[in-house]
């Protein structure tokens, strides 16, 4: 596990932790630092006609000020003195000028800003779905701690408002606002007092930092509510999926689900209004007083210099010189909480990022006799002394497991909800390595093999196998990419799996994309769906696949048409290396063998009459499980716990 994943969430201020100004100042200008280095993705040529424009639009204002306030000094002096009428009209036409280039200047730097933005967040989103891709495991997307830095850099990107590229975008904007500030602080020192223009100045970065202070707790404090905001996003999903639809309406669950999404939308929102009015309504009335406060001074001020000979071009350039760069302290809506959110969901990237890495790392080997062409197995699959446990769980799912899976035969594994039937198959596919101990194929260590050409070797269908939105040969195709056009093969998959028939009565046959979102596409049955899945695995079974592992497909199914599944799976496979996992024992009695799992070992093997003659832990599982549908006795007595006793 990566050392992000144990720390704080991404969106929580790591200064906190260690109190103190400085380490907060030196946080904030850390991610603002990293904000910065992702401008040259977006291009030079974007990132520097976008900063162009930010500080074009940060010193037109003080040009306009500056023209402005000559031209109304020098309109009352021209009446007295009509010699000066041509710079009245020169002043006149600098103004104009910069304000209809500031016009002009506006939607254009907005456009770029959109471009940069955009740009960077397409990296941003290719960085989330590299990492997610890139482990050879699916360690990453099952670890809780990843998966909220992973939800909120997706959601975030998704709905594109609080993102990395607008963040960047928002320092390019920021850096005019402060040319524009400079140079107003510049104009009242010149043509005023240096210090009013420092206290301007200093007004403005205190109102600043007080804001932005603010905003990040009060960000901080909706992230907080991640888990509560989730929920509430579910529900009003639920409330407009059409999936959902019918079930809500024939169970009379409107208002249930009205009052539910209220109670969950109000659960995060109410701490959020609390921090709002401390973190930022009441500081807000606050500077703004002294803003007030210091505004008046500059005014009385430049009102008795006035009496005392001040021209009145000079008193209202100072005028407005202070009181437009006092509004450079208030909320920038193109730039603050873009900048602070958009570094949040950086973080969270860089964050996922590196427990991603810290994944694959843990599950890299460095095998000196690497071989690239693994065979299928010839004598057996045995896992030695296997020990594993998921990150963040304190409970071992195996401990010094061992277990034999002989080559051309069908082997089940059964064993009660929870006993490592599905992670035995992920360690077989190395979806995840095991802690301790071996797997190995023929003798020869699995982690030999390359990654990918191992799984190659393996078909499964998983029990949430996935309904692509594609047609149906390429789901079918899917079982083998590499030949997914031998179109040939698939039909013989589909007629093997007995989906064939249906499939060609489709209206486009085997080139009707099975999802109704698609035009001229259409849905299956989900009967019809676990024998397109069939199709694929055995598809894949055909193209060099050695072992064929089905993993409880037929859960849903009730337990005559799961056995007939079974039965038909065992005939399709006769003479394969097959694994059959299943929760029912009364399923799996053609079975070659039978392995039972519990308490993380192999407590049970052999064939269903010998664990039947034994009359162990298989035997009264079985009788347990025949008894619900038969209606009689169990042979042995239930403890309550699942286990007969």
């Amino acid at each position: 596990m990566g050392r992000s994943s144990h720390g704080p969430r991404p969106g929580l201020s790591t200064s906190r932790a260690h109190g103190g100004v400085l380490p907060a100042a030196r946080a904030i200008a850390a991610a603002r630092w990293r904000i910065v280095r992702l401008l040259p993705q977006a291009g030079w040529a974007a990132v520097l006609a976008t900063a162009s424009c930010a500080v074009l639009l940060g010193i037109l204002p003080v040009v306009f000020v500056l023209a402005g306030s000559l031209l109304l000094g020098g309109v009352a002096e021209a009446r007295v003195d009509p010699a000066r009428w041509p710079s009245v009209v020169a002043a006149f036409l600098l103004a104009s000028a910069a304000f209809t280039v500031q016009q002009a200047l506006a939607p254009a730097q907005n456009a770029l800003s959109e471009l940069v933005a955009r740009r960077i967040d397409g990296e941003a989103f290719d960085r989330l779905i590299a990492a997610s891709l890139h482990s050879r495991g699916i360690g990453p997307l099952e670890d809780q701690r990843l998966l909220e830095h992973l939800n909120v850099a997706g959601y975030e990107l998704e709905q594109g408002v609080h993102t990395p590229g607008r963040a960047a975008a928002g320092m390019v904007h920021l850096a005019g606002r402060n040319v524009q500030l400079a140079g107003f602080v510049i104009v009242i020192g010149v043509v005023y007092s240096w210090v009013t223009a420092a206290g301007v100045l200093v007004t403005v970065l205190v109102f600043r930092h007080a804001l932005l202070s603010g905003l990040r707790s009060f960000t901080g404090t909706l992230l907080a509510q991640a888990a509560v905001r989730r929920e509430s996003r579910y529900l009003r999903d639920l409330a407009m999926r059409a999936t959902a639809a019918k079930e809500i309406r024939v169970f009379g669950l409107l208002e249930w689900l009205r009052d539910r999404y209220r109670r969950a939308y109000l659960a995060w929102l109410r701490p959020v209004w609390r921090e709002r009015r401390r973190s930022l309504l009441w500081p807000y009335l606050r500077y703004t007083v002294l803003c007030l406060l210091i505004t008046a001074a500059v005014v009385v001020s430049a009102a008795v210099a006035g009496a005392q000979g001040l021209t009145v071009a000079t008193l209202v350039l100072i005028v407005q010189a202070v009181l437009t760069g006092l509004r450079l302290g208030e909320f920038s809506p193109e730039a603050d909480m873009q900048t602070i959110g958009g570094a949040r969901t950086h973080e969270a990237v860089r964050a996922y990022e590196r427990g991603a890495a810290a994944y694959d790392v843990d599950e890299r080997t460095n095998p000196h006799d690497e071989i690239a062409d693994p065979p299928a197995p010839r004598e057996d699959i045995r896992f030695s002394g296997v020990s594993f446990r998921y990150r963040g769980s304190e409970r071992p799912v195996f401990r010094d497991l061992d277990l034999r899976i002989r080559s051309g035969q069908c082997t089940a594994i059964v064993g009660l909800n929870g006993a490592g039937k599905t992670t035995l198959v992920k360690l077989l596919t190395r979806l995840y390595e095991p802690d301790g101990g071996v797997i190995t194929v023929d003798g020869v260590d699995v982690r030999r093999f390359p990654v990918e050409a191992w799984r190659a070797r393996i078909s499964v269908v998983f029990q949430d196998y996935i309904r692509y939105e594609a047609t149906a040969a390429e789901n079918i195709g899917f079982g083998s990419v590499r030949h997914a056009g031998a179109r040939e093969d698939v039909r013989d998959a589909a007629g093997e799996a007995g989906i064939l028939g249906t499939l060609d009565a489709l209206p486009g046959g085997l080139d009707t994309p099975l999802t109704p979102h698609i035009v001229g596409g259409t849905d299956l049955s989900g009967g019809q769906w676990q024998r397109v899945a069939l199709a694929r695995a055995l598809f894949g079974l055909r193209h060099g696949g050695g072992v064929l592992v089905l993993d409880e497909p037929t859960a849903s199914l009730d337990v005559r048409a799961e056995a007939r599944f079974f039965d038909e799976f065992v005939r399709l496979t006769g003479g394969a290396t097959t694994i059959m996992i299943s929760h029912r024992f009364s399923t799996v009695r053609r079975a070659d063998h039978i392995v039972v799992l519990e308490n993380g070992r192999v407590s049970e093997e052999g064939s269903h009459r010998e664990l039947l003659r034994r009359g162990g832990r298989y035997a009264g599982l079985f009788r347990l499980q025949a008894a619900r549908y038969t209606g009689g006795p169990a042979r042995r007595p239930f403890d309550g716990s699942g286990v007969p006793t």
